[in-house]
């Protein structure tokens, strides 16, 4: 189960950095127009990504309930930053004929912050609960 996990979690950071380029890329050349367009791209290909490996169950058969919910908490952010990419399509269609400008990325920046949000949460959460339930196993054995 280690290594499965030990992918995920590799899976979900590709994921993420591929967000978090696409997002950045735009804003460093604002005369180009295939920067905004390949963002568009690679932003959408990693928010599936992260949620693809966010979908994989991770939870070993000891696991709490609340530590399942929290990992299915980790999907939702992967929601949100699906729904940022399309958000950065639909408003790139509708605002057709700008390249890049604040009203076509208004929604996607928002979907991301809340995903990021979510995400960095959830990874406090958790941590916090899988030594909470390390310690009192520990305990027991004692």
């Amino acid at each position: 189960m280690s290594k499965i996990i030990k992918k995920v979690e590799a899976t979900s950071t590709v994921g993420l950095l591929l967000v978090a380029v696409a997002l950045i890329a735009p804003f460093s050349s604002l005369e180009s127009e295939w920067v905004p367009v390949a963002g568009r791209w690679i932003y959408a290909a990693g928010a599936v990504i992260y949620t693809v490996a966010r979908m994989v169950n991770v939870n070993e058969p000891g696991d709490s309930a609340r530590l399942r919910r929290l990992r299915r908490m980790e999907m939702w952010a992967g929601f949100c930053f699906i729904l940022g990419g399309a958000f950065w399509f639909y408003n790139a269609h509708r605002f057709a004929g700008i390249a890049f400008s604040l009203p076509v990325m208004r929604d996607t920046i928002a979907f991301t912050l809340a995903g990021a949000i979510i995400q960095m949460i959830a990874s406090w959460m958790i941590s916090a609960r899988m030594n909470k339930e390390r310690k009192g196993v520990d305990k027991k054995n004692s």
